[in-house]
C-alpha cells in the first residue's frame, strides 16, 4: 500500500470539505421544499443543523485552498491555469458570501438568491478546482 503523506492529508482534507459544503447544499436544496409542505417549522432546524456542519467545512476547504497554494509554485504555472486559479479563489470567496447573505437574510428574495448564487459559485469553485487538478 502506498503512504500517505501531507500532501495526501491536505488534498483529502480539502475535497472532503468540500464534499459537505458542495454536496451539503445539493441535498439541504432537494429536501426543504419537501420538508416545507410537510413540516414547515422544521426548515429553520434542518438549516441551522446544516450550518454547524457546513461553515466548519467551508474553514476547512479555505484552509486547505491557501495551504495548496503555499506549497504549489505558481510563478511555475501557464497564465491560463493562473486565470482559472483567480477564478476559483473568486468563487470560492463569492459562495461563502452568498450563503452568509442567505443566512442573515431577512427577506424570502433574499433568502432565495443568496441560496442559489452560494450553490451556483460553490458549483463553479469545484468545476475550477477540476480543472486546475486535471491541467
Amino acid at each position: 500500500m502506498l503512504t500517505p503523506d501531507l500532501d495526501t492529508i491536505r488534498i483529502f482534507a480539502h475535497l472532503l470539505a468540500v464534499a459537505v459544503w458542495v454536496g451539503g447544499q445539493i441535498v439541504v436544496a432537494g429536501i426543504i421544499p419537501s420538508l416545507r409542505r410537510t413540516y414547515p417549522d422544521a426548515t429553520k432546524v434542518v438549516a441551522q443543523a446544516f450550518a454547524r456542519v457546513a461553515w466548519p467545512a467551508f474553514a476547512v476547504a479555505l484552509v486547505t485552498g491557501v495551504w495548496s497554494l503555499a506549497v504549489i509554485d505558481v510563478t511555475n504555472t501557464s497564465s491560463a491555469w493562473q486565470v482559472t486559479l483567480l477564478l476559483k479563489i473568486a468563487l470560492a470567496i463569492a459562495s461563502g458570501a452568498a450563503a452568509a447573505a442567505h443566512a442573515v437574510g431577512t427577506s424570502r428574495a433574499m433568502i432565495a438568491i443568496g441560496g442559489a448564487l452560494g450553490l451556483l459559485t460553490a458549483l463553479g469553485a469545484t468545476l475550477t478546482g477540476v480543472l486546475l487538478s486535471a491541467a
